[in-house]
């Protein structure tokens, strides 16, 4: 795996495509549809945001969030 170092802004710009951005958000929690086309179209050539995302958390924007296991 390679060692990316991201900046604040890369952060806070994932930040907005994960929690801020409905059309990503919702493109990633219902993986059908306009939103989620658009996404898959638009996310690595022309949306600064989505790039950042993909940069810090490592998987396209339109990619679901994987659920975090509460089993210790």
């Amino acid at each position: 795996m390679k060692d990316i170092r991201t900046s604040d802004k890369d952060r806070r710009k994932a930040g907005f495509c994960l929690t801020g951005c409905g059309v990503c958000k919702r493109a990633r929690e219902k993986q059908r549809g306009f939103f989620f086309w658009f996404v898959k179209a638009v996310e690595k050539n022309v949306c600064p945001y989505c790039r950042a995302y993909e940069k810090v958390y490592g998987r396209k924007a339109h990619e679901p969030v994987p659920e975090e296991s509460n089993n210790h």
